[in-house]
């Protein structure tokens, strides 16, 4: 009885563990197919010499020759690098605050929040493309919006203003877009702990410090991982914009991905910033995750 009753429990754990796979076996295929492979296939790639002057002969091999030019040679890829690293010390911060202040404002709100919410998330429907021509009309000197003001403001055009001009595009694309999943959090935080607080003579900055911050730690943790990614991955709007100039002042990695693989042809070195590209994200992300989520406070 007992050894039926192991063989009972022995195939029902198989079954569950069989449906399992099955479930996940399409996400790991489509995982594997569009993100592995090719990540697998560009640390290949970047490992050889595969340029315009070696199509006639095909790739040749030169170990980590790639990665030690671009950070040794390469002045392009130091801005780059240098212009990624700016945009994502400041657009990830900004992002979050000013989307916790847009939530806490809609969540508040009591005549028209449909429409609050709605104008707050609006930028996030647009298009990259299209986002990046009305910042291009915006800071078109004499004839764009804030030209209209100052003929004599270039902000595109002059390597001191370009990259924050780039970062105030970014924040109002993507500040609506984590605010959606910060008031999902406000909305999930009970309301006694605000009623108890009040009672024990607690103002509005004591209360968000203490109660509404640290509840909203998991979804800083998820948004500042988007924010992170959405900072390293801008080239649509570089494309449309600037084009990385002026003097490289506003180039990013992706953007010289691009660069290097369909203006130079030089896949070679595009797999290798790709690899770059993606250890940076990698490494930042999982930091941050593994750093926050030790002190973080899942209701």
């Amino acid at each position: 009885m007992t050894d039926l009753r192991l063989k009972t429990d022995s195939a029902k754990k198989w079954r569950t563990t069989y449906l399992a796979w099955g479930l996940l076996l399409p996400s790991v295929a489509f995982l594997s197919v569009f993100t592995l492979y090719p990540i697998g296939y560009s640390a290949y790639m970047s490992l050889f010499k595969n340029n315009m002057s070696t199509f006639a002969t095909g790739p040749q091999y030169i170990g980590l020759k790639n990665y030690v030019d671009l950070f040794t040679r390469d002045a392009v890829f130091s801005k780059a690098f240098t212009n990624n690293l700016i945009i994502a010390a400041v657009t990830v911060p900004l992002s979050i605050a000013l989307a916790v202040a847009m939530a806490i404002f809609a969540n508040r709100v009591k005549a028209g929040k449909g429409a609050v919410r709605v104008s707050f998330f609006y930028p996030t429907l647009l298009p990259m493309v299209a986002v990046a021509n009305i910042w291009l009309f915006i800071y078109t000197p004499m004839y764009g919006l804030l030209g209209s003001f100052n003929p004599n403001w270039r902000f595109l055009d002059n390597v001191n203003t370009v990259l924050q001009a780039m970062i105030v595009m970014l924040v109002w694309k993507q500040a609506g877009y984590v605010m959606i999943f910060y008031i999902a959090g406000l909305q999930n935080i009970n309301q006694e702990l605000y009623e108890a607080a009040r009672i024990d003579g607690a103002n509005a900055g004591q209360m968000f410090r203490r109660i509404t911050w640290p509840l909203l730690r998991p979804t800083t943790i998820y948004v500042t991982i988007i924010t992170l990614t959405n900072a390293y991955k801008m080239v649509d709007h570089l494309y449309i914009m600037t084009k990385g100039g002026p003097d490289n002042a506003s180039n990013m990695l992706l953007f010289y991905v691009y660069q290097k693989a369909f203006d130079q042809s030089n896949t070679g070195v595009a797999s290798a910033v790709t690899v770059i590209l993606i250890a940076i994200l990698l490494i930042a992300t999982s930091v941050h995750f593994f750093t926050q989520d030790r002190r973080t406070f899942y209701a």
